[in-house]
């Protein structure tokens, strides 16, 4: 298997669906999670955002001019945590999404996002190549399970208690 260091969402659902699914559902029970950049200086920021999974893309919409739109032309790296919820359920587990943010110029591409998602204009829009998805959570009350997948490789699971 050749060894990819990002990979659009389609890519990441054909190699591993069950884990984009579930990635999916976390990012889909809230509307706004946390998306980590950074400044100019090499410190994070953190700042809300809404999401899209679309046409086999995972989208960040923003703000004309907002910092972490910037911050993002500046830098393309990214985090992105799933809104855990209310309490210390978190149904699904603890879900994170690690990649570059290529901001889209194409007007053609804008436009059939507007149509689709009808975003306050004008907006920033960026298309992600992941390089890690991270699920976290609790199995049987005894074991804390990490999967973490990177592009060009299986899902890597890992088990403590």
């Amino acid at each position: 298997m050749t060894k990819h260091t990002a990979a659009n969402w389609a890519a990441f659902t054909d190699a591993e669906p069950e884990l984009a699914r579930i990635t999916e559902e976390r990012f889909g029970a809230f509307t706004h999670h946390v998306l980590a950049t950074l400044r100019k200086d090499g410190s994070p920021r953190t700042t809300g955002l809404e999401v899209r999974f679309l046409n086999g893309e995972l989208w960040l919409g923003m703000m004309p001019d907002s910092l972490k739109a910037l911050d993002l032309r500046r830098d393309p790296r990214f985090a992105l945590q799933a809104n855990p919820g209310e309490g210390t359920g978190m149904g699904g587990g603890d879900v994170r999404i690690s990649g570059r943010a290529i901001e889209v110029e194409d007007a053609e591409t804008k436009k059939a996002y507007t149509q689709e998602v009808e975003p306050p204009e004008p907006f920033h829009l960026f298309r992600t190549e992941l390089t890690e998805v991270v699920r976290t959570y609790v199995e049987d009350d005894t074991y804390l399970v990490v999967q973490v997948w990177r592009p060009g490789e299986p899902v890597r699971t890992l088990k403590r208690t």
